[in-house]
């Protein structure tokens, strides 16, 4: 007997809720039928896929590996209703992405809302944050991502290489000045992204052939980008940020460019996918964000 798409399902929703009544509520089932159907599903397939207790539950090993196999069971299937239900050609189906914050804000929600005046039919779940997305213990489809990427069953696809500037607001420099060399940043209160527990406090410049590298000590330190651009404007200290995030606030006067001389690092920009067939709607997608690649390069501090 093999597995039922109806109790694949079943599966993935409680992979992503992490609680099987969550996932019997998705997916418009009583608590009784949900579970039946895991049982069923675990028999069929001679092993434990999710680990429960009273309190809690979680994929059990085989669980991980099954999971990315069943997302694209469903996935196969959507992709054929939506190919018999597309009378008019026109595209449908939902879309989950994820983005860094910031980025997500002040681009990507611009060229989302491009694409859906185009394309009226199609849904979007889109998260905000900066933290990485797992791919195959979340259900996202599509990630914007900055920096190299380490996992080798994934997609990147460069849409360009964006630098940071330091940058502050007009009152913090009426009050503390401006510091002319990198080196003298130290002296600064400066604003930090936190990733991983660990502060970003290593800033790298360059002016022409010369690069200079400086360890900050933050005064402020966040873990969320936005906070430390609003802290930015607060005039509460200098921070470190990629020019596509903070390029309006400069022309708009909210910001200005300290070191101006001096770009920091670039940084890449990737749009990551798995390996799995797309579907014509995410196809279409991932076309037309890497029609904004012009965009991003045309985005570079003068």
């Amino acid at each position: 007997m093999r597995e039922s798409l109806s109790e694949i399902a079943v599966f993935v929703a409680c992979a992503d809720s992490g609680q099987l009544s969550h996932a019997a509520r998705s997916l418009g089932i009583t608590l009784a039928v949900a579970s039946a159907a895991l049982k069923r599903l675990e028999a069929q397939l001679g092993t434990r896929l999710i680990l429960r207790t009273t309190r809690s539950q979680r994929l059990s090993a085989e669980g991980e590996r099954y999971l990315p196999h069943a997302r694209a069971a469903l996935d196969a299937l959507s992709a054929g209703r939506m190919a018999l239900s597309r009378d008019d050609g026109a595209l449908q189906g939902l879309v989950r992405i994820t983005a860094p914050a910031d980025f997500g804000r002040n681009r990507l929600a611009g060229w989302l809302d491009d694409f859906a005046q185009l394309h009226p039919q199609v849904q979007f779940q889109v998260a905000l944050d900066d933290a990485i997305a797992d791919f195959f213990a979340a259900p996202v489809d599509l990630a914007l991502r900055y920096g190299a990427l380490t996992d080798s069953s994934l997609i990147a696809l460069p849409l360009a290489r964006l630098v940071r500037v330091a940058c502050a607001a007009p009152a913090y420099v009426a009050r503390r000045g401006a510091p002319e060399h990198p080196r003298e940043l130290i002296a600064h209160e400066t604003l930090c992204y936190m990733r991983q527990h660990r502060a970003a406090d290593r800033w790298l410049f360059q002016r022409g052939e010369d690069v200079a590298e400086v360890t900050v000590t933050p005064r402020w330190t966040f873990n969320d980008a936005e906070m430390v651009r609003r802290w930015a404007l607060r005039g509460r200290g200098i921070a470190n940020r990629i020019w596509a995030d903070v390029a309006e606030d400069v022309a708009a006067g909210r910001l200005q460019r300290v070191l101006p001389q001096w770009v920091g690092e670039a940084v890449p920009l990737n749009l990551v996918y798995t390996e799995r067939r797309l579907s014509p709607v995410l196809r279409t997608l991932i076309d037309f964000l890497s029609g904004r690649r012009a965009e991003l390069q045309a985005c570079q501090p003068a």
